[in-house]
């Protein structure tokens, strides 16, 4: 399963803007290719991740009253009387989206951005036929428990330095006022840089400073819990329980906390496979046991069977031929059969004509009654015998299966 991150041009209202991509196998160790292209261009994948640029976002930390979120519709509303005086614009303008697992009554991060820019970015992507999975922001403020986060992206002309902590993102310039703005780092902050200001952030900062791609930025960035898609920009709710599920069969899959698991999964699938090939030679050999056991008592008793094909029918066939040989009476001559029914008929009943041939029995003029019939059948059959009704005849015969 192929990865698509894009992410969306600040100019995406422009019918010629272009999103920048980069493609990523599916357990995202490999990066396939990138570049920039229209909506309509972009490769095809199984899964498509929009990102949205840190400089179209702010991040703004409220606290709900109970019973805010009720509703969208009463959420949007309330957020939007809390936050109009923070913002520059208008909160009609403005989609905003709520930091994952938010709820009222504690601080949670909501981030805001233009709301015709991201819904027209969204829609660009829908009529080329590519669904958006999740939208996420390409900085997000870090939990409580994390160290900040400092990174030097951009272009030498104007390179950024970008601070992610609990208090939210700050954007800013990347020389020493900028960072005395940032205040000093704690320690254990993570510091990295873009390729092209990694020169010039070791300068700044008087220190060596790690490297990471934009690529690997935005790939860091989609393994987070954000997903800015709400309120009008909301998937249904088939929708967004397939995109859960995809993403919990995508990170049980490829994250490394997951490993054991997935070993202790193909280890069982692996031993059940092997248990059930040992049962199944197991029977077999039991199986070949009877048969050979079968095969040994047709040859052992008629020595004149060299070809055993069907044992069980073969037996038959020989001692039939052995009774007959011998002037022994089976039950299919005619002695057994009047026997069966001496018992099995009702007490008075006798027949009028009596034919034998080819081991069936004709009996006339019995006069059964339609339960009478059924009742000697049915005793007949205890002794190895059919009977039918054909009007005023009775046929009585051996069953093949005895």
């Amino acid at each position: 399963m192929a990865l698509l991150l894009a992410t969306i041009p600040l100019t995406s209202g422009s019918a010629a803007a272009e999103f920048g991509w980069a493609a990523w196998s599916s357990d995202g160790r490999r990066q396939r290719s990138q570049g920039s292209a229209r909506a309509a261009l972009l490769p095809s994948s199984d899964e498509l991740i929009l990102g949205v640029p840190a400089a179209a976002l702010s991040w703004h930390q409220v606290t709900l009253p109970q019973g805010s979120m009720a509703s969208g519709a009463r959420l949007r509303s309330v957020l939007g009387g809390m936050l109009e005086d923070r913002l520059l614009d208008e909160p009609d303008t403005l989609h905003f989206a709520l930091e994952p697992g938010a709820h009222a009554g504690v601080p949670i991060w909501v981030a805001a951005c233009d709301r015709a820019w991201l819904r027209g970015a969204v829609q660009a992507l829908e009529a080329a036929g590519r669904r958006v999975a999740r939208i996420i922001p390409e900085f997000a403020p870090v939990p409580a428990d994390t160290p900040p986060l400092l990174l030097a992206i951009g272009e030498p002309g104007a390179a950024q330095c970008v601070v992610c902590s609990q208090e939210g993102v700050a954007m800013l310039p990347l020389d020493a006022a900028g960072l005395a703005l940032a205040g000093p780092l704690p320690p254990g902050a993570t510091v990295l840089a873009e390729p092209a200001v990694a020169e010039l952030a070791e300068s700044v900062l008087g220190q060596p400073v790690p490297i990471i791609k934009p690529a690997e930025r935005w790939l860091q960035a989609s393994h987070a819990p954000w997903d800015l898609a709400q309120f009008d920009l909301a998937s249904t709710g088939r929708a967004r329980a397939s995109k859960k599920a995809a993403a919990i069969f995508r990170e049980l899959r490829h994250e490394p906390r997951w490993r054991a698991a997935r070993w202790g999964v193909v280890v069982l699938l692996l031993a059940q496979l092997i248990g059930l090939n040992a049962w199944a030679w197991r029977e077999r050999n039991a199986l070949d046991a009877k048969r050979s056991a079968i095969r040994n008592v047709l040859t052992q008793t008629f020595p004149s069977v060299q070809l055993v094909v069907d044992a069980p029918v073969q037996m038959a066939r020989e001692v039939a031929a052995l009774q007959q040989a011998t002037g022994g009476v089976t039950g299919a001559d005619l002695e057994p059969m009047l026997g069966a029914l001496a018992v099995s008929l009702p007490r008075g009943r006798v027949p009028t004509a009596i034919d034998f041939s080819g081991g069936q029995l004709r009996l006339r003029g019995l006069g059964l009654q339609a339960s009478e019939a059924s009742n000697v059948a049915t005793a007949l059959s205890s002794r190895g015998y059919s009977a039918r009704s054909e009007g005023d005849l009775l046929l009585v015969q051996a069953e093949a299966t005895r």
